[in-house]
């Protein structure tokens, strides 16, 4: 259980946190405000790298294994600021709730298992075997998964928990998620002789079609299916004056399931552009995946292409189940689920195979709303949870296989 002074640390430090505008590429501020709070809890190591993803790492007294509680930092623009009826960085508290962008999407999660580690710490005074880390993540809203290279190459964690909203429930699996591009290329003329050139967007319409008459796929354990989702589309030149497009570019969300590559979810595609290609000559296309830069408030460059594997753990291996058992043996009841979106988790499970689970505190659909908020019940249960986890992955006296 959380003392009533704990908890209230733990609500002003998930309000310290909210109160500091922190969008993608300018976290610097809520960075270093983690990095006060681990200096000051006698962290072993309290950092930041060269991405800016800022770490802490509490050891125990003998060697073991290296858990990690991932949670971005990062938030989306909290725009439409007239409609907010709550100041999306006053941290406000009204009744049972926190207001505040990030509240769910994460920051009282991070507020969660920053204290839920310092806790554990303090109660075992540090008798236990291995290590316990945290990070504070920079850019997940734009790139899932990347910046946690960094920090996975650094920690070399043998379990990820992965904090993103899950409901209180354990998530054993996720959707990736990619960014398809499908451009055409036509021969612009005046629209009042369009037999004179070629329209791409025509061209770009054929192919749309037949993108959306596959059949999704679907994978047993996944909690979704394999959708490919037109996003937008757009036409050179733009105002068009007159003049038949002569560029089209059309984008879709693909969310990906367990195994699937760049080009297992290319060729599908490419083939409908291949038989359409053969059967009229002029239309000419291309279908890659869209890739993304942007530069970090430490003035590095961050770029990939926007392509983010899903990961699934199977829910009988024995970390989950001890998480599981563990969480409730203290009443609670978690469901055994998975993500529908895309998480940190793209990398460390997805691309690293590093066992992963999702424990964290409200829902997901209240992300990147107008007035977010958590429950203050949900932060504190959220935090005993992590708590639990500590207890579970590091007894020595039961060490838990991860392998």
């Amino acid at each position: 259980m959380l003392d009533m002074q704990t908890q209230a640390e733990l609500i002003a430090l998930c309000q310290d946190l909210l109160a500091i505008p922190s969008y993608s590429g300018a976290e610097k501020a809520v960075a270093d405000q983690i990095l006060l709070y681990m200096r000051a809890r006698d962290f072993d190591m309290a950092y930041t790298d060269e991405y800016g993803n800022v770490l802490g790492c509490i050891r125990g007294k003998r060697p073991g294994k290296r858990i990690l509680f991932d949670g971005h930092i990062d938030t989306v623009p909290a725009e439409n600021r007239s409609d907010w009826k709550h100041d999306p960085f006053g941290a406000e508290m009204d009744g049972s709730r926190i207001y505040g962008r990030g509240a769910t999407d994460m920051k009282g999660s991070v507020a969660a298992f920053l204290t839920a580690v310092s806790i554990f710490a303090q109660q075992t005074n540090r008798d236990f075997a291995g290590e316990i880390w945290v990070a504070g993540v920079v850019h997940e809203e734009c790139f899932e998964g990347i910046a946690a290279r960094k920090i996975s190459a650094a920690v070399k964690p043998d379990l990820v928990i992965i904090g993103e909203a899950s409901e209180m429930n354990l998530k054993c699996s996720q959707r990736g998620r990619a960014e398809v591009v499908l451009e055409t290329f036509g021969i612009p003329c005046h629209s009042s002789n369009p037999e004179k050139g070629v329209n791409a967007v025509y061209a770009a319409l054929q192919i749309i079609q037949r993108f959306c008459d596959l059949p999704p796929i679907e994978q047993e354990g996944m909690f979704g299916k394999g959708i490919l989702e037109l996003t937008d589309i757009q036409s050179a030149p733009y105002p068009g004056k007159s003049v038949v497009p002569h560029y089209c570019k059309a984008t879709f969300d693909r969310r990906l399931l367990v195994g699937e590559t760049r080009e297992s979810v290319l060729a599908p595609l490419q083939a409908i552009i291949d038989e359409l290609s053969a059967a009229d000559p002029t239309l000419k296309a291309q279908v890659s995946f869209a890739a993304g830069k942007e530069t970090c408030y430490t003035g590095a460059e961050i770029a990939a292409d926007r392509f983010f594997p899903a990961w699934r753990a199977d829910t009988d291996v024995p970390y989950v189940q001890a998480i599981y058992k563990a969480v409730r043996a203290m009443g609670y009841a978690p469901e055994l689920t998975g993500y529908s979106f895309c998480t940190n988790g793209s990398h460390y499970g997805g691309e690293a195979g590093i066992p992963c689970i999702g424990i964290g505190p409200s829902r997901e659909n209240l992300a990147h709303t107008v007035d977010e908020y958590i429950e203050i019940q949900e932060l504190i249960d959220i935090c005993r949870y992590d708590i639990a986890v500590c207890n579970a992955m590091m007894d020595p006296a039961a060490p838990v296989d991860v392998e």
